[in-house]
């Protein structure tokens, strides 16, 4: 367990850090739109990808404190043994979609925008980085999914 609150403090501090630049970006983009009436022609680009790191490693975070959204109709219905049962299943299918989907599907799209060698257009940062949150995320989901396995067993 010491090993997840490791994990759980650097997702934090790297989520509390890119939402701290996150806002200094817009309240530069305001400032220089208004008060010098020249708006810098980047801050827009690195907010939108600023937003997709601080949401994809958000979900990543808050699924390791088992904070998502969940309908639980089903599950207080049943029985103690079948809520178990209904809990391995969820938890099997987080797996599988974040290994196939996440790591495995993120992984194709960072090779194949880093082999195509594509830039964004203002910042000319490599594509490649800023999806790189994808597998990322997939890989920290997966390490909370099998530490939550192994803590119930």
């Amino acid at each position: 367990m010491k090993a997840r609150k490791i994990v759980d403090r650097i997702l934090a501090n790297v989520l509390i850090t890119i939402m701290g630049i996150m806002v200094l970006n817009v309240l530069w983009q305001v400032f220089s739109r208004y008060v010098l009436n020249s708006p810098s022609s980047f801050t827009d680009e690195l907010a939108r990808y600023l937003m997709i790191w601080v949401g994809v490693l958000g979900a990543a975070y808050v699924s390791g404190k088992n904070g998502h959204v969940a309908i639980t109709v089903l599950p207080d219905r049943a029985s103690e043994k079948t809520q178990k049962k209904l809990r391995q299943i969820v938890q099997g299918v987080v797996l599988l979609f974040c290994f196939f989907g996440l790591v495995v599907g993120g992984s194709k799209l960072v090779y194949i925008t880093y082999l195509l060698e594509q830039y964004s257009p203002a910042l000319r940062l490599p594509l490649a980085l800023v999806y790189l949150v994808i597998p990322l995320s997939g890989l920290v989901i997966i390490y909370y999914k099998i530490s939550d396995i192994l803590k119930k067993t």
